[in-house]
C-alpha cells in the first residue's frame, strides 16, 4: 500500500483531501501542530496522526523518519498550512511576519526536501501545495500573506521544472475564494448551496484530477474559484 501525507491537517479542506485519498486506496498520514481534534477523522479513515510543526526542521525530519518506519512508499504529499496577519506595513509585528513566511513557504520547502528524497529513487510521486490568490497578486494591508504565498508559488514553479522530468508531479493549486466549512454558518452541505464559496469536497476532487493526469499532459498550476467570484 502507498502512503499519502497531508500536512497542516484540519477539519476543512484537509479532511476532504484525506477522505478522497483514502477512497483511492492510500494509507493516510495526517500531520498537524495539534492533532487532538482529528481523532474522529482518523478513526473514520484509519489514518495515522503525527504532531508536527511544519516550520520546524526537527519536527519535519521526525515526521518523515516515522513515515519510513511504516515501510510503505510515499506516493502523495500535500502541503496545506498557511498563516496570515494583516495590517498597514508600519504597524506589522516583524516576529509575526517571520512566522507567516516560515509557515507558508519554509515549511513547504521542508516537505519538498524530504519528500523528494523518498520519491526520486523511484522516479514517481506527487507533491501538491495549496496556494491562494495572494500568491498571484498582492493586496493592500496583506504584505506578509502575499510574501508567503508568492514564495510558495516560486518554490512550486522551480520544483516543477526540476522534478517533472524525473517523474514527480508538482501541483500548485491557487484557491480564489472562501472555503466553506461546518464551522462557517454560511456554509451548507449540498453542492448547490456553495454558490459564494468553495466546497471543500469539490476542491479535493480537483486535486484528484491533478493526480490522475497523464504525465504527457501534466499541469503544474491550476486556479479554482466559485463561479460567481470576480477576478
Amino acid at each position: 500500500m502507498s502512503t499519502a501525507l497531508v500536512i497542516g491537517a484540519g477539519p476543512g479542506l484537509s479532511a476532504s483531501l484525506a477522505r478522497a485519498l483514502k477512497q483511492r486506496g492510500h494509507s493516510i498520514v495526517l500531520a498537524s501542530r495539534d492533532t487532538s481534534s482529528l481523532s474522529d477523522l482518523a478513526q473514520e479513515i484509519g489514518a495515522t496522526l503525527i504532531d508536527c510543526n511544519a516550520r520546524n526542521p526537527g519536527d519535519m525530519e521526525r515526521l518523515f523518519t516515522m513515515l519510513d518506519e511504516q515501510q510503505d512508499d510515499l506516493d502523495v504529499a500535500i502541503y496545506n498550512p498557511s498563516a496570515r496577519n494583516q495590517g498597514p506595513i508600519a504597524t506589522l509585528d516583524p516576529v509575526d511576519v517571520e512566522n507567516t513566511l516560515m509557515i507558508s513557504a519554509y515549511g513547504a520547502f521542508l516537505m519538498a526536501h524530504h519528500a523528494a528524497k523518498r520519491m526520486l529513487p523511484r522516479n514517481q510521486g506527487a507533491m501538491f501545495f495549496t496556494g491562494a490568490t495572494a500568491g498571484v497578486k498582492g493586496f493592500a494591508n496583506s504584505a506578509p500573506f502575499a510574501m508567503g504565498k508568492f514564495a510558495l508559488r516560486g518554490l512550486c514553479q522551480s520544483l516543477a521544472r526540476e522534478l517533472h522530468p524525473k517523474g514527480i508531479h508538482i501541483g500548485h493549486v491557487v484557491i480564489d475564494g472562501i472555503i466553506g466549512s461546518p464551522a462557517n454558518p454560511e456554509s451548507a452541505s449540498g453542492d448547490e448551496d456553495f454558490d459564494n464559496m468553495l466546497n471543500p469536497d469539490a476542491i479535493a476532487r480537483t486535486y484528484m484530477h491533478l493526480l490522475d493526469q497523464h504525465r504527457s499532459a501534466w499541469s503544474w498550476e491550476i486556479e479554482i474559484r466559485p463561479w460567481v467570484e470576480s477576478f
